[in-house]
């Protein structure tokens, strides 16, 4: 906005245009007024769901976090070659890594400061791959970012996480004033107002009041840099360690989606309960499990109580049962992780965190079974383009279920053209179908971890219907209904 601004200052006092610059300078003026030039994904207009040039866009994310301090570049094309075939459209990154990483290299020897307590820039000119001299840490950072952007790949880009700005016993504070993190997260934000493919997202795994520390000031200091480099519209989340909506309100109007962390430790996290909760908190907001069970991580294994015929680990099918849950219950997206991905373990060059007694490495990891699973979800969803949705529970006519087990969540949109619902267990499951239009209706059950469609022949009305899942072998299974 800023260079759109010096443009027009310094136009000739008298001039003439025809139509057609008429057209232009309109459409200039009109992203100028907008807020933000540069802004790709953004609220919809009921503030319930994004959108990407104007379309629904459903956030398909995957959580690369030590993308930038682990990979080398090859290996960050093979990851991210993956990840787009897998159907992936956001891999979230942090520029200032969880494991150490600001004091230790990432792979090509390279740190992000040259000096800690001024926080300056560790920058040398040039950014050639093959001069190890030019090629700095911060040129690296560039180099993911460009080759997401190759792919059709956001980058959901944290400046820091949250390690750096709250302080436990085990991290150090590089963050302590909202002027040092107003300072960092400008240049940052200016070193890629040209890149499109970025969602920036504050926080990272950590409460923003903390024994009774109020850290507020240093995000609230961050997001006004961004806005300020990107205009007030630009897209801001938040990545906490449990919920957004118990730190951000109406106070804090940069921020344009709430979040839960629905996290690691246990598998009966009734994440619609919260969902439903925070749709209802003003202002109103998009919503979305940032952070929801990883496949193959260990169930709560912080204590040392930890074994595999006790707790185990979170399955495929886990991490389809809470993320389903949750994008029907009101999610605007959904995340995936595997535990040995996001630290992209490889016991040559670090040791693994937390792996209880299976040792997979990233590079096999990346091709998991649930990695795959996702893109059906996307597709599921993307082939109803009204994103306008409300979760309905009476579309169930028949037993709810009782908790994460066997709780069945049914969404519809508003112009009750369509509804989905979806069963985590293969059971006989009884319909209102009067909650929707009363016209035809086209009856089919979505296979979750293969993303194949049963169309059921005939064609229904009205009324209570019953319907079995076409194979009680597959745990779990989505009843699509459709207004013909």
């Amino acid at each position: 906005m800023t260079r759109l601004l010096m443009a027009f200052k310094h136009l000739p006092e008298k001039m003439y245009f025809n139509f057609s610059q008429m057209k232009v300078i309109s459409f200039l003026f009109l992203f100028l007024i907008s807020g933000s030039l540069y802004a790709q994904i953004n609220v919809d207009r009921t503030k319930t769901y994004l959108e990407e040039n104007g379309k629904p866009f459903f956030w398909l994310g995957d959580t690369g976090w030590e993308l930038f301090h682990r990979l080398s570049r090859e290996e960050v094309i093979h990851y991210l070659d993956v990840r787009q075939q897998q159907g992936f459209n956001v891999v979230m990154a942090v520029a200032l890594a969880e494991l150490d990483g600001i004091n230790h290299p990432n792979y090509y020897g390279d740190i992000p400061f040259k000096n800690i307590s001024t926080l300056e820039w560790d920058e040398t000119p040039g950014n050639d791959t093959s001069n190890a001299e030019e090629y700095d840490y911060w040129d690296n950072v560039d180099f993911v970012i460009n080759e997401a952007a190759k792919r059709n790949i956001h980058i959901g880009l944290l400046p820091s996480w949250g390690s750096n700005v709250v302080q436990r016993s085990d991290n150090q504070v590089i963050f302590s004033t909202p002027d040092k993190a107003y300072t960092y997260a400008k240049k940052i934000a200016e070193r890629y107002i040209n890149q499109k493919n970025i969602i920036w997202i504050l926080g990272g795994d950590r409460p923003a009041i903390d024994n009774s520390i109020d850290y507020r000031p240093i995000w609230r200091g961050m997001a006004q840099a961004l806005q300020e480099v990107y205009g007030k519209n630009v897209f801001i989340a938040y990545h906490p360690n449990w919920r957004t909506s118990e730190y951000f309100k109406a106070g804090d109007p940069w921020l344009s989606m709430n979040a839960i962390q629905s996290g690691h430790a246990t598998r009966d996290v009734p994440v619609w309960h919260y969902v439903r909760a925070d749709l209802e908190t003003l202002p109103k907001r998009p919503y979305m499990d940032v952070e929801p069970c990883y496949e193959d991580h260990p169930v709560n294994p912080w204590d040392g109580k930890w074994t595999r015929k006790g707790r185990g680990y979170f399955s495929a099918y886990d991490v389809r049962a809470r993320i389903y849950r949750g994008v029907f219950a009101g999610g605007c997206g959904a995340i995936y992780g595997h535990h040995q991905v996001w630290q992209f373990v490889d016991t040559t060059r670090s040791k693994p965190l937390f792996t209880g007694d299976t040792l997979i490495g990233w590079k096999k990891a990346i091709y998991a079974k649930g990695a795959f699973e996702m893109q059906y979800l996307k597709k599921l969803m993307l082939s109803h383009p009204d994103f306008h949705r409300v979760e309905d529970s009476l579309l169930i006519a028949s037993y709810h279920g009782s908790d994460y087990k066997d709780i069945i969540i049914a969404t519809r949109n508003q112009n009750k053209t369509y509804a989905l619902i979806y069963l985590p267990q293969p059971i006989t499951i009884k319909v209102n179908l009067n909650r929707l239009l009363k016209r035809q209706k086209q009856i089919s059950w979505f296979n979750p971890s293969s993303g194949e469609e049963t169309v059921l022949p005939r064609v229904y009305t009205n009324g209570v219907q019953t319907f079995t899942p076409p194979n009680k072998n597959q745990k779990d299974w989505v009843l699509v209904v459709e207004v013909r």
